[in-house]
């Protein structure tokens, strides 16, 4: 009886191995940009190098606000229009777009002309 078992037991594993494998890895991205626009459950970002502008989907309780060194933490409120952030994301939740973490950063977030 056991050896029935095993044999069964061998292709079922080397093919959830194999399968396990070659299965891609969602990785996290980075963008960097000025905020646009920001709302409770959603914040959008444009790059002003490329002019690429991304919008991204924020959960409701979202608290993972920082300063550029990761040392403070910030709350939601603290976002505004104009402020040069980083937004670490992700698109594993349906497809869409979503924030895992938001820095705020600072000397980068002048415009030119500004004094």
């Amino acid at each position: 009886m056991q050896r029935p078992l095993a044999l069964f037991l061998s292709p079922v594993t080397a093919t959830v191995l194999l399968l396990g494998a070659t299965a891609p890895a969602v990785a996290a991205s980075t963008f960097y940009g000025i905020v646009i626009h920001v709302s409770d459950n959603s914040i959008k970002v444009e790059d002003t190098r490329t002019k690429q502008t991304l919008a991204f989907e924020i959960l409701p309780q979202f608290d993972q606000v920082f300063s550029g060194d990761g040392k403070t933490t910030y709350q939601m409120k603290d976002i505004k229009a104009g402020r040069y952030v980083g937004i670490i994301y992700d698109q594993k939740m349906l497809g869409v777009r979503h924030a895992d973490k938001v820095y705020l950063l600072n000397n980068a977030n002048q415009r030119v002309g500004q004094p």
